[in-house]
């Protein structure tokens, strides 16, 4: 299946946002994702992005990117500033996990996250053959790795229960990016590579 920018989850997230709605990318990288939902979806979009390179070049992709450290939380945004807020692969590389999300929802009426799931099949062989999992969702060494949690899709929603976060919809994709479709949730952890969520919080 061919995926638009190359990346599955782009064409999962595309879908779920609707046209001038207002997004905030964190850890956007050099753009492309804000880039496809401003010619595509005529939305008004932001990022927040630590690397130097990657905000040069997300500003020579006409966003407009913040720099900042995410750990840091988003107190330069105020409350329910966005009608969506992104991280895309990045709450794996997230310490205060609890914190980001909570700063997600404040900021944002829906956040919408996605994140290699560790308990993927391959994943779990790599590990019984005694070598830390490498593959496209999981791309690095483990020496050099940006990663610092590994979980898995029901280790995620146990922690948006344990939250009282809403999971509005889920979309769980294999490693080639087709969606995996099962009524069974244990089933869907065994054989999705990624998933994707859009959350919600009770007001």
């Amino acid at each position: 299946m061919t995926h638009t920018l190359g990346r599955p989850d782009f064409d999962v997230i595309t879908a779920w946002i609707e046209p001038g709605h207002r997004v905030l990318d964190l850890g956007c990288g050099d753009g492309t994702l804000l880039k496809h939902l401003i010619d595509s979806r005529g939305v008004q979009g932001w990022g927040v992005e630590i690397d130097d390179t990657n905000v040069l070049a997300a500003m020579r992709n006409g966003i407009n990117v913040i720099q900042g450290n995410l750990e840091n939380g988003l107190d330069e945004f105020t409350d329910q500033s966005f009608d969506h807020v992104v991280l895309s692969r990045t709450l794996q590389t997230v310490r205060h996990t609890e914190g980001i999300l909570r700063e997600m929802l404040r900021v944002g009426r829906e956040a919408v996250i996605s994140f290699p799931n560790f308990a993927y099949w391959k994943n779990l062989r790599s590990v019984l053959d005694g070598r830390m999992p490498v593959s496209e969702d999981l791309p690095y060494q483990w020496y050099d790795s940006p990663n610092v949690r590994f979980f898995t899709l029901l280790d995620f929603e146990a922690l948006c229960t344990q939250m009282g976060l809403t999971i509005r919809e889920r979309r769980v994709l294999d490693e080639d990016g087709n969606p995996v479709d099962s009524a069974d949730d244990k089933e869907l952890n065994f054989l999705g590579s990624l998933a994707v969520y859009r959350l919600t919080q009770p007001r």
